[in-house]
């Protein structure tokens, strides 16, 4: 009798700690994404420099990618409508992300300032992978239009949905 009573603690244990955890989880509201293309590669290990002053042969610009292990490239264009946010989330690896027009407003779980970083259209920001963050359109009027490229771990789910961290009024 002792061992099932403790059997069915540790079951009903399990249940509410799922449950809490996908309770607590935020999802995005006001987003619509589109799939533009998906590859997998083999392990990377490219690296690139391009002069780019060839008056002066000392000034380059460079670039390095290294994976151990297969990824994937996924590349999706999100539109959110104004009001809208992406939710509190991470990914499992690094994201770059243009802003194609409107404003992004982005704020890590990391800073308990809640300090928002605001990137407008033209220009873009570097997600890093791993951080917990939220992407939201602030405006009362203006869709948010990214393009982003994600490079994860090849299976992996790109988008991992994170609860709120309290840091912002929000």
């Amino acid at each position: 009798m002792r061992k099932l009573t403790f059997v069915a603690i540790a079951v009903l244990a399990g249940l509410l700690a799922a449950y809490g955890s996908v309770a607590l989880a935020t999802s995005s509201s006001g987003v619509t994404s589109l799939p533009i293309a998906k590859g997998r590669f083999g392990e990377i290990d490219v690296k690139s420099k391009t002069d780019i002053d060839t008056t002066t042969r000392t000034y380059f610009w460079q670039a390095a990618i290294d994976t151990k292990g297969s990824s994937d490239l996924e590349i999706l264009q999100n539109t959110i409508t104004p009001g809208g946010t992406f939710g509190w989330h991470s990914h499992p690896g690094p994201s770059l992300v243009i802003v194609k027009s409107g404003t992004a407003t982005f704020y890590l779980a990391s800073d308990p300032t809640c300090t928002p970083h605001v990137v407008t259209a033209g220009s873009g920001f570097v997600d890093s992978g791993g951080d917990v963050h939220v992407v939201r359109n602030e405006s009362e009027t203006v869709d948010l239009v990214t393009v982003v490229a994600s490079l994860i771990p090849a299976g992996a789910t790109r988008r991992i949905d994170q609860p709120n961290p309290g840091n912002c009024a929000f």
